[in-house]
């Protein structure tokens, strides 16, 4: 009966095989992952070296359409700082009325200069047909 209530060592190894696999078996899965890990990272860094070249490629496909996106942007851009300036100008009390002020004495000034006699309009046209001929070329007619 004494060797009945004495531990048997047998069971202490069996349980203490598992514990060992089981390291193992993580020590080789860490090691496939940091593997793994590895080659996707060459990888990057392989297809990152060239992106240089990716880059010209592209711009050079794409040229026409890209030039035109950033002008289109840069328009939508630059109307959305104007209004902004405009309704911070707006929202001065005194500006507003002084800026409609001075539009209605220059609108004033150019009717008198230029449309109410008929010698000052043609002057007007002339130097409208320069401005025309100036910015469309001479070979436009219009």
């Amino acid at each position: 009966m004494a060797t009945d209530t004495k531990p048997d060592s047998s069971v202490f190894a069996e349980s203490s095989k598992p514990d060992v696999e089981a390291s193992a078996s993580t020590e080789n899965s860490t090691a496939e992952t940091v593997e793994q890990v590895k080659r996707a990272t060459a990888q990057v860094v392989d297809k990152l070296g060239y992106l240089d070249k990716y880059f010209g490629e592209f711009f050079q496909e794409y040229k026409r359409p890209l030039i035109a996106l950033g002008l289109f942007f840069g328009l939508f851009l630059s109307i959305k700082l104007t209004l902004a300036v405009l309704e911070a100008i707006n929202d001065v009390p005194v500006l507003a009325p002084m800026f409609e002020l001075i539009g209605l004495i220059y609108s004033g000034w150019f009717v008198y200069r230029y449309l109410y006699k008929a010698s000052n309009r043609s002057e007007l046209a002339s130097e409208m047909n320069a401005l025309k001929e100036q910015v469309l070329g001479r070979a436009a007619k219009l």
